[in-house]
């Protein structure tokens, strides 16, 4: 047997004895997942420099915070997640328990990407844990010192059988993918996801896709746009432009063109000073192969602000392209680096029309005082998420779905939807042997009386209070008897 294939054994030996079904043991394992990230920050971030020049402060407040509010909210909340979920009864089952159980679906595989290797990789781990699973963690082998780290320090804190993680690069990765899973989770590109959802075929394994795409921004001309520009800046900007929902370009009237430009280089200098590259808060690109694919992004474009590079530091100043057309190069494809094209547009019809004929983003984000420009957009647009007047934060709140749509990937997560995506939700009726005269209305022979009283019984939904319920059990009753005794006395033919 394989490295992979005997992490996975385990891991389901592991889920088999029953012990993660167990909400204490289920919290007392979240309880030990945030003591690592207070135990071992420094670990963490120096690991993240290494990938990816994050300050300490920027690894803090971009990958871990989070991670531990979500961690809290789960311990908080899981007894509730958890519990039998009543549902709503047609007259038919008036008298039976009726509910949804969350079920633990069994061993879950997490393949993580490497921009936010702690966050996109832990985040679905937590709902993992929080639904009773065994879950085999895979971290991105592009962020190696972190994978390296979270090999190492993971074990250190929850339970290693439970919750192993392999490290490696493509060739570990297929060969987890030939293992069967009871759902796979993956966060990274499309291309990558196509393969994911191929392999899962072969076992009808579900799979949760977290893709990307080229997030439009729409900037309406009547809006504040010094503000606008800001927040569009702090977006593009964070993480070197590597982040899956950071705005991939502008939408703009030309008329403001050159005001957007001038208010996102002043935020640039407000945020990253006159020498981004010696400014602890702006980060690389993660290596030379990608730093070379962003920059051939940039060959027919005109550069307006930034371009300033380093190959050998993988360093790309933070960039605006002026005047971009649809059919440029940097239009083609997700940037995921610091370059922010602007492209024009007559106005609010023409941006939707822009972004209906492109694959549905993961984000869109519009910038507009007035709500009837946001509505629209909001009504006739398709996108994973949509965020008016700000960038990023949706992402932050946890109540709030999280994924794709399309081509941007399937399925949500993040608080409670973490939870539901990776249980099974079981519906349950609890019925008695008693009331049979109801029940002989779906027995031969059929009469279009009983077909009646079916109508009547099945399609109607009830809301009923305690006294409610008695009295509708009393008139059952009653229709029972009439209808055992039609039935009971029916001619013989």
């Amino acid at each position: 047997m394989s490295r992979e294939e005997q992490a996975v054994a385990r891991a389901r030996k592991a889920f088999e004895t029953g012990r993660s079904k167990s909400l204490d043991y289920r919290i007392y394992q979240l309880k030990n997942l945030q003591r690592l990230f207070t135990e071992k920050q420094k670990e963490i971030a120096d690991a993240i420099k290494k990938d990816l020049n994050k300050s300490e402060v920027g690894t803090q407040l971009y990958e871990t915070l989070g991670l531990e509010g979500e961690i809290s909210q789960a311990i908080k909340k899981l007894k509730d997640w958890a519990a039998p979920r009543p549902v709503q009864k047609n007259v038919m089952t008036i008298a039976d328990t009726v509910y949804i159980q969350p079920q633990p679906l069994g061993v879950v595989l997490i393949i993580g990407a490497w921009n936010y290797p702690w966050a996109v990789t832990i985040q679905p781990l937590i709902g993992a844990i929080a639904a009773g699973n065994a879950a085999v963690v895979k971290p991105s082998e592009v962020s190696a010192h972190t994978a390296k780290a979270m090999e190492q320090l993971l074990p250190l804190y929850i339970d290693k059988e439970l919750y192993p993680v392999i490290t490696g690069g493509v060739a570990e990765t297929q060969e987890l993918l030939r293992q069967r899973f009871d759902h796979i989770f993956y966060t990274g590109n499309s291309m990558v996801g196509k393969l994911i959802m191929e392999a899962a075929a072969k076992h009808l394994t579900p799979v949760t896709l977290e893709l990307g795409g080229k997030s439009p921004c729409y900037i309406d001309k009547n809006c504040d746009i010094s503000i606008a520009c800001r927040r569009v800046t702090w977006g593009k900007y964070t993480n070197c432009g590597q982040t899956c929902i950071a705005p991939d370009y502008i939408l703009c009237d030309p008329s403001i063109q050159d005001r957007v430009i001038e208010e996102v280089k002043k935020s640039i200098k407000e945020f990253y000073t006159d020498d981004p590259k010696t400014c602890p808060d702006y980060g690389r690109i993660i290596n030379q192969r990608h730093f070379k694919r962003i920059m051939a992004m940039v060959e027919d474009s005109t550069v307006a602000v930034g371009g300033d590079n380093d190959e050998s530091d993988c360093y790309l100043a933070p960039t605006v392209l002026r005047d971009v057309k649809p059919e440029a190069k940097v239009m083609q494809e997700e940037i995921f680096g610091p370059l922010l094209p602007i492209v024009s547009v007559s106005g609010l019809d023409e941006a939707i029309q822009f972004i209906n004929k492109r694959e549905k983003p993961l984000a869109l984000y519009i910038f507009s005082q007035d709500k009837k420009v946001i509505q629209r957009m909001t009504d006739e647009t398709s996108s994973g998420g949509l965020l008016a007047n700000d960038c990023l934060v949706h992402y932050s709140v946890s109540s709030l779905p999280f994924g794709g749509v399309g081509n941007s990937g399937m399925g949500c997560y993040h608080g409670k939807f973490s939870f539901d995506q990776l249980s099974h939700l079981r519906g349950c009726l609890i019925k008695q042997l008693e009331m049979e005269g109801v029940n002989s209305m779906r027995y031969p022979p059929h009469t279009l009386k009983k077909l009646g009283w079916a109508r009547f019984f099945i399609l109607k939904n009830v809301d009923l209070g305690w006294i409610g319920r008695m009295a509708l059990l009393a008139v059952m009753a009653v229709v029972a008897a009439v209808v055992l005794q039609v039935t009971t006395h029916r001619p013989l033919n």
